[in-house]
């Protein structure tokens, strides 16, 4: 899936810049308008090891970037990609920029990049981070228990937040553990309950989706209402008035700390479309809005914000004024 965005000339002017240039180490990218945009340079100050150190202050805890690297000094491809999609990021903007990462490649040049990289944190973006990617790249044996699970729990994130589920891993292609009957029910009862939340969990070692709480909440206490120590899968029912009429759209709201263990990560990654399959096929909802969070931090001016675009200010017509007479 691509998301129609192309590279702004300044985007392009810059990476030339780059290119030529023996003072910068890099560029950071980012999308605005529509448009791929140059953000910052990076200085080159000395190896690349040191140099990737500059990152950290230079990329946000909650923003994707496109980050690149001069990695070589010769050679027809010098330069490396990073898609840097953090897990606290909105999932519109990782569904954005996990989809325009080829666009970015492909116009500024395939042939100039030896490698393209997706990173979720600063951490895979250091001097020791990169050892580590090297070192899997050119192990050919298998990889550990746990780096398996982890590479597994990237891919299944990065797939949803692209919105499929195509590749033909065991991890993305999904899991489909069942959903008891109390989950169910909560969900069927959801539609009729203004301000409603229904809150599934994984039971790890039954391999169910469970109920883990059939409560209310408003908009403003929805995120402490959210557990920020566990995953879950929420869905809620946003009670308001858009314009002046009484609404009651369903929200699907995924969250899972980055502290969780690496095979909850895996697998509530991976049963998220089953969880979504259940809801609207056995429980029959309709899920207007899908979000996703490392930690609950839904705000009441975001929900807003989803349900209740601002209206475009348009000027009057104004009439054209006739032509001077000569």
């Amino acid at each position: 899936m691509q998301s129609g965005i192309s590279a702004s000339d300044e985007l392009l002017q810059q990476f030339n810049s780059l290119v030529s240039s023996t003072t910068l180490r890099g560029l950071i990218a980012g999308i605005a308008n529509e448009a791929l945009v140059p953000i910052t340079t990076i200085p080159r100050r000395g190896t690349f090891e040191q140099d990737v150190a500059q990152l950290d202050g230079l990329l946000k805890d909650n923003e994707p970037a496109y980050i690149i690297l001069r990695r070589l000094d010769t050679g027809p491809a010098p330069f490396v990609s990073v898609t840097y999609v953090p897990d606290f990021a909105h999932v519109r903007s990782k569904m954005l920029f996990a989809s325009t990462r080829n666009t970015l490649m492909r116009e500024l040049g395939t042939d100039r990049f030896s490698e393209s990289i997706f990173a979720t944190t600063k951490a895979e973006l250091t001097a020791d981070g990169f050892k580590r990617h090297d070192a899997h790249v050119a192990k050919a044996a298998p990889l550990t228990e746990e780096e398996a699970a982890l590479k597994g729990v990237k891919e299944a994130e990065a797939e949803e937040s692209r919105g499929t589920t195509a590749r033909a891993s065991h991890v993305s292609g999904g899991l489909a553990f069942p959903t008891s009957e109390a989950a169910l029910d909560a969900l069927r009862r959801l539609p009729t309950t203004p301000n409603g939340l229904v809150q599934l969990k994984l039971d790890l070692q039954a391999e169910t989706i469970e109920l883990a709480e059939d409560s209310t909440a408003t908009a403003h206490s929805l995120s402490s209402a959210i557990p920020s120590d566990s995953p879950r899968y929420s869905f809620f029912t946003y009670s308001h008035k858009y314009p002046g009429v009484k609404e009651n759209p369903i929200v699907f709201i995924y969250t899972c700390p980055p502290e969780s263990k690496i095979k909850e990560r895996m697998l509530y990654a991976s049963c998220r479309s089953a969880v979504l399959n259940a809801a609207q096929k056995e429980a029959g909802l309709v899920i207007d809005k899908r979000l996703e969070s490392g930690v609950p931090d839904i705000t009441e001016q975001q929900l807003a914000e989803e349900f209740q675009p601002k209206a475009e200010k348009r000027q009057a017509f104004q009439r054209p004024k006739p032509p001077g007479r000569k």
